[in-house]
């Protein structure tokens, strides 16, 4: 069989999100006939499982190039570990660290954390996430775990509790939910590196940053302290809210963390009646956020009552309804979020990532 029209017509095939196709970044790795069947075996860097819906449109053509009756996709997702922001001693078994961040609270960045963290690990990662905000932490109660405690066996470290197939630890798990963190900011700074690096987290391709809002002491910890790969920035049309989220983007340009683009939360109303869409607080000001700054827009998402009952009952909406369209929305901006993190990253050998660690 002559593979060379077959890889032809697969390095056309390039998704929107994908800076590269299959072919020139070197995801394909075989390419066979096997009695009728055309087996294509691909391994990607990053997660995005769900390009196989996508791979298959090329079906037919791929069958008339090389005379098969049928097409067999073999993906892996192998994710790779890239370059951290910083010269921080890396976290072990965590590849790559996303900070999810917000100018101003409100606008949903920890609903947004929480699901598209559940959405990277449908997309074929293993996830976890830390719960960041040490003053108002919420990661618990979204997960449905508030009664949940990390375990330790040997008094130093500590287990991340599982909830919906992800790692994750927050202070909600280790004070009670009506005791406050009356902590200056080097308190609670220092309260966030010992729970990221005392907790035994496995093997994590990886670790959502839950921040909270703001540019203060826990911002600077995360960019001189932890060995963050990327962050991203969650916002709503406001007016007030995007001049916050500018502030962000530039934070983490000024301490050389790379921003992978702007979320844009609660972006329309959509009535449960009669399906109309209406911008209740404003439009266009994410995208014109992300095109005055050069960053990706990587995803409007609608105000709906469901992501907040949702998040309210423990199951977010990811897993509450898989197959809705806001999940959909979210399983679209976390595979631009891993996509862009690899193609504008650099990846790091496994030989040195061991060292780091």
């Amino acid at each position: 069989m002559n593979n060379e029209p077959i890889k032809a017509r697969l390095a056309r095939f390039r998704p929107l999100h994908w800076a590269q196709d299959p072919v020139s970044a070197g995801f394909l790795r075989e390419l066979k006939l096997n009695r009728d069947a055309l087996e294509i075996s691909l391994v990607l860097p990053f997660a995005d499982s769900a390009i196989e819906d996508s791979l298959k449109t090329l079906d037919l053509e791929l069958c008339q190039l090389s005379g098969a009756r049928a097409v067999h996709w073999q993906i892996r997702i192998d994710v790779a570990t890239l370059a951290r922001a910083n010269e921080a001693q890396g976290v072990a078994g965590v590849r790559n660290i996303i900070a999810v961040s917000s100018g101003k609270g409100g606008v949903g960045k920890s609903t947004t954390a929480v699901n598209l963290a559940l959405a990277l690990r449908r997309l074929g990662a293993r996830v976890g996430i830390l719960d960041a905000d040490v003053y108002g932490p919420s990661i618990p109660l979204m997960l449905g775990a508030s009664e949940a405690r990390p375990e330790s066996d040997d008094g130093q470290t500590m287990s991340p509790v599982e909830a919906h197939g992800i790692k994750a630890n927050s202070i909600g798990f280790l004070v009670g939910a009506d005791d406050a963190a009356i902590w200056r900011g080097p308190m609670a700074s220092k309260a966030l590196s010992q729970i990221l690096r005392e907790t035994r987290w496995g093997d994590l391709d990886y670790l959502v940053v839950d921040l909270p809002p703001g540019t203060g002491d826990i911002q600077l910890t995360m960019a001189q302290q932890v060995p963050t790969t990327g962050a991203l920035v969650v916002t709503t049309p406001q007016n007030v809210a995007l001049a916050d989220a500018v502030k962000g983007i530039s934070m983490f340009r000024k301490v050389g963390i790379p921003v992978l683009g702007v979320i844009e939360n609660m972006s329309y109303h959509q009535c449960s009646a009669c399906g109309h869409q209406e911008a209740l607080f404003g439009e266009g000001g994410g995208l014109r956020v992300a095109t005055e700054h050069q960053v990706p827009l990587l995803g409007q998402l609608p105000l709906d009552v469901n992501i907040c009952r949702h998040m309210d009952s423990g199951t977010p909406t990811v897993d509450a309804l898989p197959e809705g369209h806001i999940a959909k929305a979210y399983l679209d901006i976390a595979a631009r979020v891993a996509a862009g993190l690899y193609f504008t990253g650099k990846t790091i050998p496994t030989s040195l990532y061991t060292r780091l660690v």
